[in-house]
């Protein structure tokens, strides 16, 4: 059976309080499918929209008008970390896979983006390029890519491989963008920016969606910087969702309503924001398509979700209920849950239940605390490239072995060739196959008296088996010096326990014989004691005598 779940988040009112059954508490993980019920809760937690983030074992949940993020272990249930920053922390977004151990992107109240790597403690930031407090951030489906939002209007994309790498070459090359800078800013938006998406899919149709407080929401080709469509809203959006196969956008309003924005035009050959007649011109989405709450209820709608189905629409607003929607009709549906404070966030899980659910290879058990990296803290090799500093450490716990260097049922020739520790054997032999038959093609047929040709191949293929074997021996030899290192590092961990103890037993003694010349000169000494101290004088001089010894042969 799947299970569909999310997790919401709450925003406390200072003077509003909590009921008794909910107190303290400010992250909720809830079962939507098959049965709504309240499975976990966390307590201490107050957040404001676009900052709480999930992944498989952890929550990171930043506080309101805090420079800390509460961290949560799902598993264990409890709170981890608190995790402080310079800056007050106005939004997050999780890059990486759902199951592995990710990057933590931050956006801060002074216009800068903050990178923590959850399982090594790396923190990477970048310079002031937003003029005001950034207020979305989104992560793309091949987690190369974020886009940020900030109040001063503007979106900037940034490649995320770039940020979290360790070259520095980039800063004497006038030819490639600084080291920390965003790849394009785009400004198309007047007015504070609250919400922006990627789509689900990835590919050269894949685009992002972001809304502002000018009434609009644009759809971007963000590889080019481009707009394909600009949306004309009747009022300023608060929060924005996307279909999971990227056909409509949904945004919410402060009087709890929905607008539904579809992608599509019906009968009509192309897709309508790839249709270049129709990019130029906005679009007013029509009223029919506005979607308001029953009766009397108004309440301003701060976070809106759509289920793995595309079926329904999950929709967090100021009273602190969840309402669901019916997407295919249209219409309100029901109450889901009603959390007494504001619910300004709510994130959809992965469904569970699926029979081919591939099993992750690693788990983050507890997160790394960051800490800062700057330029200066990257060794720089000859040739200025940067290398990996000595204290990068990875912390995860692996679910499954290591691949072998033998070929195990089901392995692919390409995983073979990367845990392979030089290239194989067969792959070196194929490709000089290869480029004899493309020499073939291109020269024609070999006359049978030029015996040249062949002969060169030969030594070439001699060549490279030397450097192959070259290349075994130097590592066999690189593997012996680590195990001999190693086990000199045993040997001298050995003599100075050995040492320690024998100076632990020397103090011993020589308390014991302080000890008796204490009790002679208060004269509670008998004769047998006299004797004993003779006795450990004798075995003390043995073991300096020993260790002597023993430091001279080892010497």
């Amino acid at each position: 059976m799947l299970t569909e779940s999310f997790v919401a988040s709450i925003r406390t009112v200072e003077g509003q309080a909590q009921a008794t059954a909910t107190k303290d508490i400010g992250i909720h993980l809830h079962d939507l499918q098959p049965i709504p019920s309240l499975k976990t809760s966390f307590k201490k937690s107050t957040t404001q929209p676009n900052c709480l983030a999930v992944s498989a074992t952890h929550v990171f949940a930043a506080q309101a008008d805090k420079s800390v993020i509460h961290v949560y272990s799902r598993d264990r249930g409890n709170q981890e970390a608190v995790v402080p920053f310079l800056e007050n922390i106005t939004c997050l977004a999780l890059a990486g896979q759902y199951h592995g151990a990710g990057t933590l992107v931050l956006g801060t109240q002074g216009g800068r983006l903050i990178l923590w790597e959850l399982a090594t403690g790396r923190q990477i930031s970048t310079s002031q390029s937003h003029l005001q407090p950034v207020t979305c951030l989104a992560v793309d489906p091949t987690f190369n890519f974020i886009l940020s939002g900030s109040s001063d209007s503007n979106l900037q994309l940034w490649s995320l491989p770039s940020l979290l790498s360790f070259s520095q070459s980039s800063q004497n090359d006038p030819s490639q963008p600084l080291p920390f800078s965003p790849l394009k800013t785009l400004t198309d938006h007047r007015a504070a920016i609250n919400a922006v998406l990627f789509a689900h899919i990835p590919g050269q149709t894949s685009f992002a969606v972001s809304t502002a407080n000018d009434k609009t929401c644009v759809v971007w080709d963000y590889i080019n910087g481009t707009v394909l469509h600009t949306y004309l809203l009747s009022d300023n959006p608060i929060c924005l969702a996307l279909d999971p196969a990227d056909r409509a956008a949904y945004t919410g309003f402060a009087d709890g309503s929905i607008q539904f924005i579809n992608f599509y035009k019906p009968n009509h050959p192309l897709h309508g924001l790839f249709d270049p007649s129709q990019q130029a011109t906005p679009t007013q989405p029509p009223p029919s398509d506005r979607w308001h709450l029953p009766g009397s209820l108004s309440s301003p709608a701060y976070s809106l979700q759509v289920s793995y189905d595309s079926t329904t629409l999950l929709s967090g607003h100021g009273d602190g209920k969840a309402h669901t929607w019916n997407i295919a009709k249209g219409i309100y549906s029901a109450l889901l849950a009603d959390f007494t404070l504001p619910v300004t966030n709510l994130l959809m899980l992965p469904p569970m239940g699926f029979p081919t659910t591939r099993t992750p290879n690693l788990k983050l058990q507890n997160v790394v605390k960051p800490r800062y990296e700057s330029s200066q803290n990257v060794t720089t090799s000859s040739n200025g490239d940067s290398t990996i500093p000595i204290n990068y450490n990875f912390t995860a716990q692996l679910l499954s072995t290591l691949p072998l260097l033998d070929t195990p049922p089901g392995v692919s020739d390409l995983d073979t060739a990367l845990t392979h520790p030089s290239f194989p054997d067969s792959m070196l032999e194929e490709g000089i196959a290869e480029l004899t038959a493309m020499n073939n093609r291109s020269s024609g047929p070999l006359d049978p008296d030029d015996n040249n040709e062949p002969d060169t191949l030969r030594t070439e293929n001699k060549n490279l088996k030397i450097q192959l074997d070259d290349a075994l021996r130097r590592q066999r030899e690189a593997i012996a010096e680590v195990l001999e290192y190693d086990q000199q590092s045993l040997r001298r961990r050995e003599e100075e326990s050995v040492k320690l103890a024998r100076k632990k037993r020397r103090r011993i003694r020589k308390m014991q014989t302080e000890e008796r010349r204490r009790k002679v000169v208060m004269g509670e000494i008998v004769e047998a004691g006299r004797e004993n101290d003779a006795q450990g004088a004798e075995e003390e001089m043995d073991d300096d005598l020993s260790s002597d010894t023993d430091e001279l042969s080892s010497d």
